[in-house]
């Protein structure tokens, strides 16, 4: 499942419904769960069973209690006693990965919401709102204990199967430079690599460690939007130490040259300076160059009514679009303006001029996709 359908669905379940996320490390399980915790104006309680024995997810006993009224009950860790008195969104991190003993605890959570007992032998509840979401590394490369198709029964299961544009979007609102952004978007097969596929120990791209870097190269203050075009020796071993020497050297490069990107900006307001780069892009990189081109654009006029002149440009840059890309910038850019209506109405202008430009090249482009798909 990709991130956006999986947002439009898990703050929607009901409370006692846990959710379990599975999917390889650093693909945001963690920042999903907040995400989800955000969306409920609740707070997040990350709970990481890998670091943890029996006791500090079952409780110790409570030795004086028992000698003063003879009865066995536990004192109950303080995140579990927080999930019972206010809601919550408890996250339960590396469950398969976790001892037996902790695992049980975990599970009896989902299956009862409860734990422990009082004096009276009543187990102690989570409060009626508090929300359960788990998370499991899941894949060949890592040595985890496999769950139980009883329990997984027990949950709403995803497989977390995030694509670029899910990162790129996340990545936006997160404040990430854009320049990593566009690196992504042009080169999105760095976004993430298999850890399975390369040997034990090599240092892989993941979408969390694209951020690690982003952060680290900002607080050295080298952030990529300040380097464009100029030569930097400190990025590559930098970017190496977080997503492995193939995509260091790609995205040094990419940083080194950037002067030589289109941006969203380039095309709409000066097309006509681009024509002949854009004809000749070579056939290795056309499909995906035109595709961040494309990204571009909407994003650059999602919140802008479109003069004259823009549309006149938006209109020559669709020419160099096969039916495809055509139909997606056409999809892309009407959603966007239908969504900025809200805070200004004359946005949908913006569909009415361009479809006096492209508009029987989109319908023309739609029938023939019907075509194929008969």
């Amino acid at each position: 499942m990709d991130i956006k359908t999986f947002e439009s669905i898990a703050h929607k379940l009901p409370p006692e419904i846990a959710i379990l996320m599975r999917g390889p490390t650093g693909v945001g399980k963690s920042h999903l769960a907040a995400a989800v915790a955000d969306k409920l104006q609740l707070e997040l309680i990350d709970v990481r069973g890998s670091t943890m024995s029996e006791g500090d997810t079952g409780g110790y006993p409570d030795i004086e209690g028992m000698k003063k009224n003879g009865i066995m009950t536990f004192c109950m860790p303080s995140w579990f006693i927080r999930a019972c008195q206010d809601p919550v969104v408890l996250l339960l991190d590396e469950v398969n990965r976790s001892l037996p003993g902790v695992q049980q605890s975990f599970f009896q959570l989902v299956l009862d919401r409860a734990l422990g007992n009082d004096e009276d032998g009543k187990p102690y509840r989570l409060h009626p709102e508090t929300r359960v979401m788990a998370a499991v590394n899941h894949g060949a490369e890592y040595d985890v204990n496999e769950m139980d198709p009883a329990l997984l029964r027990r949950f709403w299961v995803v497989d977390l199967k995030p694509t670029h544009e899910d990162w790129l979007s996340w990545a936006e609102t997160a404040g990430v430079d854009a320049v990593t952004r566009d690196f992504i978007r042009n080169h999105p097969v760095h976004l993430r690599v298999d850890p399975s596929e390369v040997e034990p120990g090599t240092v892989c791209p993941n979408p969390a460690s694209w951020h690690r870097l982003d952060t680290s190269l900002k607080h050295m203050n080298l952030a990529p939007s300040d380097l464009c075009g100029k030569p930097c020796s400190m990025i590559y071993p930098i970017a190496q130490g977080f997503v492995g020497t193939e995509a260091a050297i790609e995205f040094s490069t990419f940083i080194e040259k950037y002067e030589l990107v289109i941006s969203g900006e380039d095309i709409v307001e000066r097309c006509g300076e681009f024509k002949e780069r854009l004809e000749n892009l070579p056939d290795s990189v056309r499909a995906s160059t035109l595709t961040s081109l494309v990204d571009k654009v909407v994003e650059y006029t999602k919140a802008i009514k479109l003069g004259k002149k823009q549309v006149n440009n938006i209109a020559a840059f669709t020419k160099h679009l096969n039916d495809e890309l055509l139909i997606k910038y056409w999809n892309d850019s009407s959603a966007a303006w239908a969504a900025g209506t809200s805070e200004d109405a004359s946005l949908m202008g913006n569909v009415t001029a361009l479809h006096k430009k492209i508009g029987p090249r989109v319908v023309k482009g739609i029938k023939a996709a019907q075509e194929v798909s008969r």
